[in-house]
């Protein structure tokens, strides 16, 4: 099936992400549901004053439960925030808008346990 991304350039892909580091929060799954649940917590990579992460080009490699969005995987991501512009794109709700923050509502995951990562699950309605 075609999307309307697939003619994309890498270079317009990247420009489609608004940089908002949702995709950086820490995701927590239950063992015996499988159920995806989000955290506040910020990967320690990601540079929430400037909107990147420090490590973009090689994260995949320094980070390998980091996931790296595509034009062949993002359709296929149900667990992507809801407000994350890829997803937005593949359901046919893009628009350029303002992006929920994240700014003061987030940890790094060098400040806290990382086996209590459950006490940090959040239920954002703007996620």
């Amino acid at each position: 099936m075609a999307h309307s991304w697939d003619n994309l350039t890498d270079e317009q892909w990247e420009k489609i992400c608004k940089r908002c580091g949702k995709c950086c929060l820490i995701t927590v799954q239950d063992e015996d549901t499988d159920e995806i649940y989000h955290t506040n917590v910020l990967c320690r990579y990601y540079d929430q004053q400037n909107k990147l992460c420090r490590i973009y080009e090689k994260r995949c490699q320094v980070v390998p439960e980091c996931l790296k969005l595509t034009k062949d995987n993002v359709d296929k991501l149900p667990f992507m925030p809801q407000s994350c512009a890829y997803r937005r794109l593949f359901e046919s709700d893009y628009t350029d808008k303002k992006w929920p923050s994240l700014n003061g509502r987030t940890v790094c995951e060098t400040e806290i346990d990382l086996n209590n990562l459950e006490d940090y699950i959040v239920d954002w309605d703007d996620l």
